[in-house]
């Protein structure tokens, strides 16, 4: 967890919470700023001259800006709970943080247009002892995009799907999944939607060149049927393959997108990510051509298709049975195909006046410098319709604060114009100052049960953080009063957790639920 507190950024006069405008066009396509400083806490930095103190030339600024680029990915949390569901807790470095919050619904408020809805709100933290609030609060950040259209009005789509059929695609759960996803898929395909299949292991084949649906679903079936396991594990070759035959079948004005399934666990050709995705930089950007990444296997190479998806301008989630590849390619489908944003980014910045610290929880992997928050040559993350995007920080307010908190921006570029665009909301004290637990927002504490349970799993020191137990206690409670089967699986992850930890048999049963998509 990496502690940071932000600089620069002025305050809003007169901002509000959940503060909401239609999308402007930003200004400046690049940043003009000058490097920012390294992160310290404030109170180590310049003094606050708003409090009467007096400038000291010889310490840095401190630095009151929080820049990331946007993420939809919820693999993280999906293979974690397959994991525990298969009895063993998940390593600490495929466990992240944002990737268990954006599974959740949020429930924001969507925009009229194509662009961001912005909502910035929280609640206070209870002390350690639990005898009464601290002087930390949660804020959350949450960014949602406009509904999904019905399924008839979207774009056509060209879609390249490239299986992984190496040996370790034999297992349960791996190949057979893909083949059964594939054709769920084939079912919800439009006729104008067209299709093509790239197989890999040692080396890559072409099994079906681009194919309309129409007319042709009982084909696109048998050249999945007759997919089976082979020998090594040749991603690089795959991708190589898929992003040829997705360029040849390329069509103007539809989706174009590679979707890579497999285990991604690459032992043959070049195994480096960025290597990889340096070898097809020219489509990707020349084509628009983005990858969206399905994890399967209890052996899943997570931190390798993150990477891959995320230099790729898309994004990745995992799937463990029939039920979520359903979810996935039908339910969410539009979400996982088309584009709403590209090279989306938030920044959010505090009020040295009143915020004394702070933290973002995750991200960590998706980190962008401040001064680049407006060079739009800086890959951010791309978003389809329906998705919400959260950040969590913990935020410790100096004593006496009063007035804004923070403003966060979120800036993106129109994915046919490539035109920027920028929206913010933006937070008082008074609006993060509510209790948390038991409080007015369920899908807040939701997100706060997400973020505890992944900071624990992978050993963190979240201000306020409550035991294993208490955890599982609130997300059942929350489960009950949001009638929300995911937050009950929620709960159930929590449980098993615990029981692993304390050497005692936990509760089987494993599985994914996405974020609020559609």
């Amino acid at each position: 967890m990496v502690l940071t507190a932000c600089g620069a950024g002025g305050s809003s006069d007169g901002a509000t919470a959940d503060k909401r405008s239609g999308a402007r066009p930003a200004q400046g396509t690049t940043g003009d700023g000058k490097g920012a400083p390294d992160a310290v806490a404030p109170d180590q930095g310049r003094p606050s001259e708003a409090n009467g103190d007096k400038a000291a030339p010889d310490i840095a600024a401190p630095d009151y800006l929080s820049t990331f680029a946007l993420d939809v990915d919820t693999a993280s949390y999906g293979y974690a709970r397959s994991t525990l569901g298969n009895g063993t807790l998940p390593d600490p470095v495929n466990v992240r943080p944002e990737e268990f919050v954006n599974s959740f619904k949020q429930g924001y408020e969507r925009p009229k247009g194509n662009g961001f809805s912005v909502t910035v709100d929280g609640a206070r933290i209870p002390s350690g002892s639990g005898s009464g609030p601290s002087d930390w609060s949660l804020l959350r950040v949450g960014l949602a995009t406009k509904a999904a259209p019905p399924s008839s009005e979207r774009p056509p789509a060209s879609l390249t799907f490239v299986v992984d059929i190496s040996g370790s695609m034999a297992g349960e759960g791996r190949l057979g999944l893909v083949q059964k996803s594939l054709d769920i898929l084939t079912d919800e395909l439009r006729d104008d939607d067209s299709v093509s299949l790239v197989t890999f292991s040692d080396e890559a084949e072409t099994r079906l060149p681009m194919t309309r649906l129409k007319g042709n679903r009982n084909k696109i079936r048998d050249a999945v049927e007759a997919m089976e396991p082979a020998q090594s594990t040749n991603v690089e070759a795959g991708i190589m393959r898929g992003y040829e035959e997705s360029v040849k079948g390329h069509r103007k004005g539809v989706n174009n997108r590679v979707v890579l399934l497999s285990d991604a666990l690459a032992n043959t050709g070049d195994t480096n990510a960025d290597n990889i995705l340096e070898r097809i930089d020219s489509a990707r950007r020349e084509y628009g051509i983005t990858l969206f990444g399905v994890g399967v296997g209890s052996d899943y190479g997570d931190a390798f298709m993150e990477r891959l998806t995320n230099r790729g301008d898309g994004h990745t989630t995992y799937v463990g049975d029939e039920e979520q590849a359903r979810k996935v390619f039908v339910d969410q489908l539009p979400a996982h195909i088309e584009l709403r944003a590209r090279d989306a980014k938030a920044q959010v910045a505090f009020d040295r006046g009143n915020v004394k610290q702070f933290r973002l929880i995750g991200y960590e992997n998706r980190k962008v410098a401040d001064e680049d928050f407006r060079d739009d040559s800086v890959d951010g993350g791309e978003v389809g319709p329906g998705h919400t995007v959260t950040a969590l920080y913990a935020v410790r307010l100096r004593e006496g604060a009063s007035g804004e908190v923070a403003e966060a921006t979120v800036r993106w570029l129109d994915p046919k114009t490539r035109k920027a665009y920028e929206e913010s909301g933006s937070a008082r004290t008074g609006t993060i100052d509510g209790t948390l637990w038991g409080g007015d927002s369920q899908r807040l504490q939701v997100a706060a049960v997400a973020a505890y349970f992944a900071d624990t799993l992978r050993g963190g020191d979240l201000p306020g953080t409550p035991a294993l137990r208490e955890l599982a206690s609130r997300a059942a409670k929350l489960a009950d009063e949001t009638e929300d089967d995911s937050v009950r699986k929620l709960a159930t992850a929590i449980g098993q957790a615990e029981a692993l930890r304390n050497g005692t048999q936990p509760e089987t049963g494993g599985g994914e639920d996405e974020g609020e998509i559609g």
